[in-house]
């Protein structure tokens, strides 16, 4: 067993593995059903200030529900080398540089010494808060993933940090190039987004990522599929109201549960896979 993997609970630890994927070596935890079979596979973001570890009951939910894993930490966190990149004034910096890995990670997923084992006509992607922003983006240029899903994040980070007269919003206490937001907005890059299943999870009370800016980019989103002729009900949207998690905004607290069962039956119907 891996060291980082020490307070696992048995059943993922038993089926976890610690990588380095692609040239820059990024560090992943794999796991997987039973290292045998293809199985769909979910490559993971977390969110900022913490690593691919957290959330361990999300992992051994997906893989009871016969779907593997590949979480990574972002940028700054974790494992990685260099500098942390904590601070709110480097989530552009994280966004921007995940966004740039991504496609090499899933390239790894499909060369590791199991090869095989991670079905490449089944990935997802998804990401909770700066690693559901980096999911958005990544979406909006061509991609091998079938699903995504996001929690508690936003697709339209121009508004974020640039709230519209009248919102009543604050803009994030962060100083950023407009330029440089609107070029990594999901919102103002939708036309180079494939319609796929989608499942966006989200507390209307959050206090860190407006609930507001995320059903605008969900009703961009449903425009996007229409106008290209896809069924809008692809894309689904699931909220709880104060759910009690810190700034009502990491991990859904008294909904924690909901929020996995509804992340399970989406992966497992998108993906084509039934649970066991």
């Amino acid at each position: 067993m891996h060291p980082r993997f020490a307070r696992f609970p048995k059943a993922l630890a038993d089926q976890a593995r610690h990588a380095r994927l692609g040239a820059a070596g990024v560090p992943a935890l794999l796991a997987h059903p039973d290292w045998a079979r293809p199985a769909p596979t979910l490559v993971w973001l977390h969110g900022r200030t913490v690593s691919k570890e957290l959330d361990p009951g999300r992992y051994l939910r997906l893989i009871r529900a016969g779907i593997a894993v590949c979480a990574i930490d972002l940028p700054g966190h974790g494992e990685r080398d260099g500098p942390r990149m904590h601070d709110p004034r480097h989530t552009l910096d994280v966004v921007e540089q995940a966004v740039g890995e991504i496609d090499a990670v899933v390239r790894a997923l499909r060369a590791v010494e199991d090869g095989g084992v991670f079905d490449p006509a089944r990935f997802a992607i998804g990401g909770m808060s700066a690693g559901g922003m980096i999911t958005l983006r990544r979406l909006c240029e061509p991609h091998p993933f079938s699903a995504a899903f996001v929690e508690a994040t936003s697709g339209r980070l121009t508004d974020l940090y640039f709230p519209p007269a009248g919102s009543g919003r604050k803009a994030w206490p962060i100083d950023h190039p407009r330029e440089r937001v609107e070029r990594l907005d999901p919102s103002r890059h939708l036309a180079g987004w494939r319609p796929i299943p989608f499942l966006a999870i989200h507390a209307t009370t959050d206090r860190v990522v407006a609930f507001e800016t995320q059903r605008a980019f969900i009703d961009d989103l449903r425009a996007h599929y229409a106008a290209r002729g896809s069924d809008p009900e692809q894309v689904r949207l699931v909220t709880f109201t104060e759910t009690g998690a810190p700034e009502e905004h990491a991990g859904f607290g008294r909904h924690s549960n909901d929020a996995k069962i509804a992340m399970v039956e989406f992966l497992t119907t998108a993906l084509g896979t039934t649970p066991g």
